[in-house]
Order: C-alpha cells, then structure tokens, then sequence
C-alpha cells in the first residue's frame, strides 16, 4: 500500500485551472494542465510519495506480488490500464484505436519497417488495444460514434449549403455504414483548393442557422462553428458532422470501444483506458495522420448515444461503470464525513492491482493492521495484490475518490 502523485501532462489544450484546483493549488497555472496520470505507464509513472521510486519500478520489481499472479498470466507484467483526470479547454483531436488483432499486426509491420517506437509519424507504439471510459466531473461535452445517417442528413440540410449537396447524395443514396465510409473518406481526401470552398460555406450556413434562432441543431451548429475558427481549413471539421454530439452531467459515462471515432471537447471528467499509446487521428490536429491507417481501423457503423453510455451498478457507496473491457473497471465512491447523508466508510478485500484516486476532500485508508494513510485530493493509493484488505474513511465532510482495478481477473461481473 502506497500513496502515488498524479503526474501532469501538459498539453496545449488543457486547463489552467481544472487540476490545479483539485489539488488545492492556485490558478490559473503558468501553462495548460491537461491530464493528471496515476499509473505504471513508462512515458509518466507515479513517483510513490516518501520512497524515491516511481510505481513502475514498484511493479517492475516485483510483477506477481504487485498485480497478482492471475494479473501477470492474463495481461502480462504490465499494469494493464492507465488512469488520468482530463481536463480539456479546447477540443482534442479527432481520433480512434484500433483492436487487439489490428494492433499486434500493426505494430509488428512498423517494426519491420525500422520505424522507431517514440518517432513522430508511428502509429503503433505498442501491440494493445485501448478501450477507454471517461465519466464527467464537470458538464462534458464530446462528438463519438458515427451518427443515424438518416439524422445527420437532417443535419446538412438544415444548413442550407449548396456546396453540400453532391456530398449530400453520397448518404442519400446509401443511408448505412457504406455510406458514412464513402462520405468520411472523401471529405478527409479532399484536396486544399475543395476544402476552402467548402468549409467556409457551411461554417456560413452554421451561423445562419443559429443567427435565425433554430434550435433543433444549435448545439451541433455551434460545435462546427468553433471547430471551424480553431482548425481553418481542417478536413476534420466537415468529419466532425457525422458524429454523435454528446453532453454527459456530472456521473455520466461514455465508454468507447475499438474503431469509434471520437473528439472530446471541453468539460473535465476521470479516464481509465487499457494501457495503450496506439492513436490513430483523422484531424483537429497539427500531429501525424495516417488516413489510410485511420480508415482501416475504423467502425462505421451507426450508433445510438444511449449504446456509448454504460450501465451503472450501485453497491452501497460505489457507483460501478459497467464495460466489456477487461482491464479495467471504474467506480466512483462518495463518502460522507458527517454520517449524515451517505456511508462515512467502505471496506475493500478483492485481489488483483488497485488505484484509489481521490478528487474532492481526503480519505484515510487503514489496513488490518500497520500504518493509517491520510491521502488528499491529487493524490492516490495504490493497492497491490499482496497488500492487506483495507478499510477506507472519509476525512473530510464529503470525500469523493475513483476506484480502478482489473475485473478479468477477479471474477466479478463488469
């Protein structure tokens, strides 16, 4: 058992204020706080507070105690997920993973390409997958999973935008998958000349629509927008159209599987994602993009908002985001210090590797026996495999921490 840092990804479009606030630390920071990582992976493991090691050479040293020997036969000697807190102020880029299957063979061919694994046009840096789930923190909004196409063709009418009538009849004429494949594969091939065409005349139509005050696509008008002033001339703003636009409260869950194209926009929320690097992007963005690759990876099938969403299982204090992945599972626990209104403790005693990552007040975390840990807001416990059950409290009048761990190993129900 050992408290951990969160360990600060600095990205352009991150936050000054978001995890600066969470660990008590005055904003707005001197630059963009975009992630908060509590975990193993080799690019930014979390130094173990008071030890002088970092928890990948907590793990390195010893694998089959740390993650459980089930762990190690499954997944390896890795930990097998990542967990951050993100805070985006500006949209990501547009993006996706590819599967198990489409991982390994992607990873192997670039190998034998010679193409080093840290080189700024790889695009397998590993051999895994890398489903992820975020639940907000904040009002979070985000585009993910291919929209109805009969919905999205609503959509480009409603902006009134005679440049976009030949691409309108691609989906017309195939309102399926096929149809989203030909329609995305054309806008992201289009050459410079098209798409300062194009895109200005729906960013026009977008304001129209919103200057005439509709509003049964305003939220997807604005998103296009502000796309646009942000990323002038990039394909991704014409994909972005055929995305699902999602706003989640506070709690909500978006689970994203392979081949699902996704941006997340504004809004902070914690992630836990299989401990992957393999990104394969389709715009909002200056870094590499690989269309062919992306379009490989992709899954073009339709999906409704409510199939992005996962189940939520409740047990006492915990709230259980349900997912097929199986590395890793994440709850959210809210502990009352007053005894008032929610439990003031909970006990854990299941095996396998765990992260306890705290986002408002503290906890104390208390073994069967040994050391009390007191741990705050930014910080984490790491539960090992052969660590002891261990009680934990709130200390604070309302404590509020995620818990990760690795389900396929446990036997429990994900």
């Amino acid at each position: 058992m050992r408290v951990i840092e969160g360990i600060v990804r600095p990205y352009a479009w991150g936050s000054r204020t978001a995890l600066a606030d969470i660990r008590g630390l005055p904003t707005p920071t001197s630059h963009p706080e975009a992630e908060l990582w509590f975990g193993a992976h080799p690019a930014a493991p979390s130094p173990t507070v008071g030890t002088g090691e970092d928890l990948l050479e907590v793990v390195t040293a010893d694998p089959v105690g740390q993650l459980g020997s089930a762990c190690v036969d499954e997944f390896g000697t890795d930990l097998p997920f990542l967990l951050k807190v993100l805070a985006a102020e500006e949209p990501l880029s547009l993006q996706a993973h590819p599967s198990s299957a489409q991982a390994r063979e992607g990873f192997s061919r670039e190998n034998a390409l010679g193409i080093s694994v840290d080189a700024s046009d790889r695009n397998y840096r590993d051999p895994h997958h890398k489903p992820e789930l975020i639940v907000a923190l904040t009002d979070f909004e985000a585009l993910a999973g291919f929209r109805d196409p009969l919905r999205t063709i609503e959509v480009m009418r409603a902006l009134q935008v005679p440049e976009l009538d030949g691409f309108l009849g691609m989906l017309v004429g195939q309102p399926d998958s096929g149809g989203l494949r030909a329609l995305f594969t054309t806008w992201i091939t289009l050459p410079e000349s098209a798409l300062a065409t194009v895109i200005p005349a729906v960013l026009q139509g977008a304001i129209n629509y919103l200057g005439a005050g509709r509003k049964e696509f305003a939220r997807e008008m604005r998103t296009v927008c502000e796309l646009g002033e942000q990323y002038p001339g990039d394909p991704g703003v014409l994909g972005a159209m055929l995305l699902n636009r999602i706003h989640l409260d506070p709690g909500e869950g978006l689970y994203l599987a392979a081949g699902n194209l996704h941006a997340y926009l504004h809004g902070t929320g914690v992630e836990v994602m299989a401990n992957s690097d393999n990104v394969l992007r389709g715009g909002l963005t200056p870094k590499h993009m690989d269309v062919p690759e992306l379009l490989r990876v992709l899954d073009f099938s339709p999906v409704n908002v409510s199939e992005l969403k996962p189940q939520i299982r409740s047990l006492n204090a915990e709230r259980i985001y349900l997912t097929p992945a199986p590395e890793f599972r994440l709850s959210r626990v809210e502990l009352d210090g007053t005894g008032l209104r929610h439990a003031s403790s909970i006990s854990f005693d299941m095996p396998g590797p765990q992260v306890l990552a705290v986002i408002s007040g503290a906890i104390e975390v208390r073994p069967d026996a040994g050391e009390r840990l007191v741990v705050p807001a930014g910080q984490a416990i790491w539960l090992g495999d052969d660590d002891p059950d261990v009680i934990v409290h709130a200390a604070s009048s309302r404590s509020v921490f995620f818990r990760a761990l690795v389900p396929g190993v446990v036997g429990n129900q994900r």
